[in-house]
């Protein structure tokens, strides 16, 4: 068994940006405050913190090492290149789900705009860390609008998670979140809303426990 001081994390935060032009994104509302949350207090108690983050307002937390990125692309990269020297990765970054087919080199004039968007499928970054996962611990999100549970259940099977944190997408630009933990065994965990901070240090207890 691993001291705590010994464990070694990878958390991903933020949104993604895919960009349809050279100016303009698609992207989604996630502030990156929960995954900030969660670098902050897996510091506290290792030494060897990776933050993956897409664009966001906040400041890196202190003595982390800091990755950022712009798209879903780019995030993929940055963590499967990572992935297998941690012991501990939690995936609270939103990414994008799909990008536009295809990005044009200038700035796209009102006039000349079809008034389609052609879209395709991002990488699936979590489901490849599931197919490649040997002896980490995995840790995914929900954020639904509807059946939160029961998609919770469905992603944590169909991506090979340790276990999945269920939040409603009100948290996205929130201080606080109320979340639910729910594992393998079929047993959810239900917190009241908390700070992120304090939802951080519950997710970080919950999975040390199951580093083997």
């Amino acid at each position: 068994m691993k001291s705590l001081a010994d464990i070694r994390f990878l958390i991903t935060a933020g949104p993604t940006r895919e960009f349809f032009d050279p100016i303009r994104y698609i992207s989604n509302r996630s502030s990156g405050k929960m995954g900030y949350a969660i670098a902050e207090a897996a510091r506290a108690i290792s030494s060897a913190v990776m933050l993956v983050s897409g664009p966001t307002a906040l400041t890196p937390p202190k003595g982390v090492e800091f990755v950022p990125v712009t798209t879903a692309q780019e995030m993929a990269e940055a963590v499967w290149s990572r992935f297998e020297a941690v012991d501990v990765c939690i995936m609270a970054a939103a990414v994008c789900d799909f990008r536009p087919k295809k990005t044009a080199a200038s700035k796209i004039k009102k006039g000349s705009f079809s008034g389609v968007l052609e879209l395709e499928p991002t990488p699936d970054i979590l489901a490849e860390l599931g197919r490649r996962k040997k002896s980490q611990v995995l840790v995914g999100f929900a954020a639904e609008t509807d059946d939160l549970e029961s998609n919770a259940r469905e992603k944590l099977v169909r991506k090979g998670l340790d276990f999945i944190v269920a939040n409603d997408t009100s948290a996205f630009d929130a201080e606080t979140n109320r979340v639910a933990f729910i594992g393998h065994e079929g047993k959810v965990e239900r917190l009241t809303e908390l700070p992120k901070s304090e939802v951080a240090k519950a997710i970080i207890e919950r999975a040390v426990r199951l580093v083997r």
